[in-house]
């Protein structure tokens, strides 16, 4: 009987160390894919939030799924290249025409005339350059060293970004086959409940597109009220900008803000003040009412939720976990609802028999 027992306890702690082993692996695994696991998750999301516009277009004009996902993808590239060209173009022009400036506001601005000399002499900040040129000098120098990894990272994100395309096109042109695969594979009695679960998880994060989407337009056309009766020129241009910034989680309206109040100091100091101000008081009311309010219509969470969620999705994860805060907290309220207890799922609407108190089907 000892033997017996022995063995048993042998065999429970080798499973026991085969399990820690195993998860060693796992992580181990996932620390060392991390940036191709991130662009996974990035793509999915994409591809989530773009295949119901190729399901539509597959349905009503193109019978083929490769040639709708292709108009679908080309569009939305065509869309964000016109919206860089809007930016993009005005701002070249801008910096052409500093360029062509900035020999003569060099010699102002050593000479402590115009807008930046006179900026520089207030500040103290010409007599600071000009007794400490030998260490700007070299901090200069300094500066062009990690030229190769700028680089580096600029072609990382290339290839990043190229890499999250084709992995979404990819998603998107062969769902149907994986939804197949994945029906065939629970068997018919979960396969209503996995295309209810897949439609519920699409839903949710086309509505945290489409509300984070209306919150850049609210920002970026507050940003250009402000900017216009403050008389900040290409008002337009910057307020563009700062709406597209916005889209980024955590930085996006700190990298707005910044934008606008540069450019409104440099229009005059009561501009940038005022600017300053707005975005100070917006960004409280963005954060605290209008992302609550609007994302938790769009994915259905309540505000409390979607603030939670994004508090600490960003702790944890930084900029990637606040992109995918909302969208998976509502993706794991739609798995609790159909596989959690029956206490979490809501209850059925009550019939007329059960509003008067008698129960249904025929009675004696």
């Amino acid at each position: 009987m000892s033997d017996v027992d022995d063995r048993a306890t042998g065999r429970r702690t080798l499973i026991v160390i085969g399990l820690v082993l195993a998860t060693a692996l796992a992580l181990g695994f996932v620390y060392a894919t991390r940036r191709v696991l991130v662009w996974a998750v990035v793509a999915a999301f994409f591809a989530v939030a773009l295949k119901p516009l190729v399901d539509r277009l597959q349905r009503r004009f193109v019978r083929r799924r490769a040639l709708a996902t292709l108009l679908v993808f080309l569009a939305a590239f065509v869309l964000l290249t016109i919206l860089a060209a809007l930016i993009l173009v005005p701002l070249f022009g801008e910096l052409g025409r500093f360029a062509d400036r900035a020999p003569e506001l060099l010699r102002e601005a050593r000479a402590g005339r115009g807008p930046v000399g006179q900026l520089l002499e207030r500040t103290g900040a010409r007599r600071y350059v000009s007794d400490h040129s030998g260490q700007l000098h070299d901090l200069g120098g300094r500066l062009r060293q990690p030229a190769v990894g700028v680089l580096r990272g600029v072609v990382e994100s290339v290839a990043g970004l190229v890499t999250v395309i084709v992995l979404a096109y990819l998603m998107v042109l062969e769902a149907p086959r994986i939804t197949r695969g994945l029906l065939a594979a629970a068997g018919d009695g979960q396969g209503e409940r996995l295309r209810r679960v897949g439609r519920e998880v699409s839903r949710t994060v086309t509505g945290y597109l489409t509300g984070n989407l209306l919150i850049s337009v609210i920002c970026g056309a507050l940003t250009y009220a402000v900017l216009a009766l403050t008389g900040v020129p290409f008002a337009a241009v910057i307020a563009l900008l700062v709406a597209v910034a916005d889209l980024i989680p955590l930085v996006g309206a700190t990298l707005g803000a910044v934008i606008a109040a540069g450019a409104g100091f440099l229009h005059s100091p009561t501009a940038g003040v005022v600017v300053l101000v707005f975005f100070v008081v917006y960004q409280q009311l963005e954060n605290h009412l209008l992302q609550p309010l609007i994302l938790s219509r769009a994915v259905q969470l309540n505000p409390l939720t979607v603030l939670v969620s994004l508090l600490l999705a960003a702790e944890l994860a930084g900029l990637l976990g606040a992109l995918l805060a909302i969208p998976a907290a509502g993706i794991v309220q739609t798995l609790l609802r159909e596989y959690g207890p029956r206490r979490l799922r809501p209850a059925p609407p009550a019939g007329p028999a059960a509003r008067s108190g008698r129960p249904d089907g025929p009675t004696d």
